[in-house]
């Protein structure tokens, strides 16, 4: 019997070090990176990495999964709010914690629209929506891009007269195809998600005083501390080597 598990376990010990498992980084990554972070993981992979897995979704959604046990190594954040609250819980590395991108908050039409608006303080969006037009953003309860449109829209003297007029989706994505589809007139999302698409234009920027800055933290979590696959990818993400990769995407780097 002895002899017949090591005959069978030879041809498994024989194999060259390619061909053995290698550890995979798993990155749980707010929606709004998802082109630009695939974009790297094929970067990295064309360097003879093992091609890293990917879960993209709202923050809060993914921070939540984290809480609850799910096997992420890397956090991407689309907030810093939903990196403190998994901060608060020490599930993830504190030294790793890095905020290399930000975002502009833009408002969008279909892409047929001829709508052009400067947005200042006072800005009647209703009377932009239409009598029963919906805009479109994240559910500012829990969504990142949600919550800098409230404080844009708070900021622009908008949000009690707006809110009940919401499309609350589950993701800046989510948001976007709303628009895209024309069940939304308007929306607010993320410039690098606007630019990605073919279905909306961008039709004001709201100025960078009117919400917090929009930052992505990027992070380790507690139990990568065994997968050095994913160290390696989250230094390589957040390195110079990829700031073309992130400037493409319409990403602004942190200075």
């Amino acid at each position: 019997m002895l002899r017949r598990l090591l005959l069978a376990a030879a041809p498994a010990l024989a194999l060259p070090r390619a061909a053995r498992a290698q550890p995979v980084p798993t990155v749980f990554a707010a929606a709004s990176l998802t082109d630009a972070l695939r974009a790297l993981g094929q970067e990295w992979q064309a360097r003879g990495n093992p091609a890293p897995r990917f879960s993209f979704a709202a923050s809060s959604a993914l921070a939540r999964q984290i809480e609850q046990g799910a096997p992420a190594d890397i956090f991407a954040s689309a907030d810093e709010a939903w990196m403190d609250f998994l901060q608060s819980r020490n599930l993830i590395v504190e030294a790793s914690r890095v905020s290399p991108l930000g975002n502009a908050l833009v408002l969008v039409a279909p892409a047929g629209s001829a709508l052009r608006v400067a947005l200042a303080r006072g800005t009647d969006l209703g009377a932009l929506l239409g009598p029963n037009g919906r805009l479109a953003t994240g559910d500012p309860a829990h969504v990142p891009v949600g919550r800098y449109a409230q404080a844009a829209l708070t900021w622009m003297g908008q949000w009690e007269a707006i809110a009940p007029r919401l499309a609350r989706a589950d993701n800046v994505r989510g948001a976007l195809l709303l628009v895209e589809r024309g069940e939304a007139p308007l929306g607010i999302v993320y410039e690098t998600d606007a630019r990605a698409s073919q279905g909306v234009r961008i039709v004001a920027t709201f100025p960078a005083e009117s919400h917090p800055p929009v930052t992505y933290p990027f992070a380790l979590t507690r139990r990568a501390a065994a997968n050095p696959a994913a160290r390696a990818f989250l230094a390589f993400v957040t390195s110079a080597e990829a700031a073309p990769t992130w400037q493409r995407f319409g990403f602004t780097l942190a200075r």
